[in-house]
């Protein structure tokens, strides 16, 4: 995997992933309006979702159970000193179907969170603490 990063100014900077995709990350996010993107720290955050909410996703699927929406909110700590490292991240993940089971979404989660999202077990022997919970609403 690659990846090339570009100073945009400021302290802002484009990339583009090996797979095309552009975007930009601003290192001045929380300063208001003016920021071109999210902070990189922001974007650490947002791909754990990501990583982990694909195979909450896949594996439900694979399952056979009626998922019709998830959605991951992810709330972190952050260390008060320099390096501010994430020190401790809470998912709740909000899974929509029909029926669904409520033993076949913790398996879902429990896999992802243990075997399969590269994300959370590289943060994880970071020493970052990494807990979950979920809740289900049914579909119309």
């Amino acid at each position: 995997m690659k990846a090339t990063v570009a100073w945009a100014g400021g302290k802002a900077f484009s990339y583009e992933s090996e797979s095309g995709h552009t975007g930009f990350m601003d290192g001045a996010a929380k300063d208001g309006p003016g920021s071109k993107g999210p902070s990189p720290m922001e974007l650490i955050l947002n791909g754990l979702g990501g990583c982990t909410s694909y195979d909450v996703v896949n594996i439900l699927q694979k399952s056979r159970q009626d998922i019709v929406n998830c959605e991951a909110r992810l709330s972190a700590e952050r260390a008060d000193s320099v390096p501010a490292v994430f020190t401790k991240i809470h998912i709740h993940f909000i899974v929509t179907g029909r029926q669904l089971k409520p033993t076949q979404v913790e398996r879902a989660i429990a896999l992802s969170a243990e075997k399969y999202c590269s994300a959370s077990l590289m943060l994880e022997k970071g020493g970052v603490e990494i807990t979950h919970d979920f809740e289900l609403v049914e579909a119309d």
